[in-house]
C-alpha cells in the first residue's frame, strides 16, 4: 500500500493565499504599465495631437492622481470589503503613483525646458502651480524610498507609518496643483477633490474612533 504524502490544511492555505497575492500583483502591475504602453504608441504613430508636450503632461499628471487616489482608497476598500489582498497590492499602487509623477516631471523637465536646469529653476520661481506640483514630487520621493521592507524595519513601523500619511499631503498638493493649472475647477477636477476629500475624512473619522475606543478601555 502506497503512502501519498499531503501537506498540511495550514501550509496547503497559506501557499493558496500567496499565489491569490502573487496573481492579483501580476493583473495589477499589468493593467498599471497600459496607460504607458498608449502613450508609446500615441507617440510611435504621431499621435499625440498639436501639442504632445502638453498632450503628455496632462496624461501623465492626471495618471499621478489617480493613482494617488487609488493608494488613499486602499485602506479603506479593505476596510469595507475585508479583503486581506489588497494590503500587499498599496505598495505597487503607491509606487505607479510616484513613477507616473516622476514622468509629470520629466516631461516637463526634458521635453518642455530640454534640461535646461537654469531656465527650470526661474520658471518653478515664476509659475507657482510648478513650485506646488515640485512640492508634492519632493514628498513622494522618501515615500518611495522607504517603501522596501529593508526600510521598514530600519525605519521603523510606527515612524514610518506616520511618514507614509505624508500621501494625503501629496495628494492634496496634487489637485492644488491642477487648480491652478486649469485655474477653473473642471468635472475631473471637482471629483478628485472630493474623493481625496472624502478618503482623508474616512481616515480621520477612524483615527477618532480608535481613540475613543481607546479611552473608554483604559480604567
Amino acid at each position: 500500500m502506497s503512502a501519498v504524502a499531503t501537506r498540511p490544511r495550514g501550509a496547503r492555505k497559506a501557499s493558496s493565499a500567496s499565489d491569490d497575492t502573487r496573481y492579483w500583483k501580476i493583473v495589477f502591475f499589468t493593467n498599471g504599465l497600459v496607460p504607458l504602453i498608449f502613450l508609446i504608441s500615441d507617440w510611435y504613430q504621431g499621435a499625440l495631437g498639436a501639442n504632445p508636450i502638453d498632450y503628455v503632461t496632462r496624461a501623465t499628471g492626471t495618471l499621478a492622481l489617480l493613482f494617488l487616489a487609488l493608494t488613499l482608497a486602499v485602506t479603506p476598500l479593505r476596510m469595507l470589503t475585508g479583503w486581506g489582498t489588497l494590503n500587499k497590492l498599496r505598495r505597487m499602487v503607491g509606487l505607479y503613483a510616484f513613477f507616473y509623477t516622476t514622468l509629470h516631471l520629466l516631461t516637463y523637465l526634458w521635453w518642455d525646458q530640454e534640461l535646461a536646469f537654469g531656465a527650470a529653476v526661474t520658471d518653478v520661481l515664476k509659475r507657482k502651480f510648478i513650485a506646488v506640483g515640485l512640492a508634492a514630487w519632493l514628498i513622494m520621493l522618501p515615500l518611495a524610498i522607504t517603501s522596501t521592507n529593508g526600510m521598514i524595519k530600519r525605519v521603523g513601523g510606527k515612524r514610518w507609518k506616520w511618514l507614509h500619511r505624508l500621501t494625503y499631503v501629496a495628494a492634496g498638493l496634487g489637485v492644488l496643483h491642477f487648480y491652478m493649472l486649469l485655474k477653473v475647477p473642471t468635472r475631473k477636477l471637482w471629483n478628485y477633490g472630493l474623493l481625496i476629500g472624502a478618503l482623508l475624512a474616512v481616515r480621520i473619522a477612524v483615527w477618532a474612533f480608535k481613540q475613543a475606543t481607546r479611552g473608554k478601555k483604559t480604567p
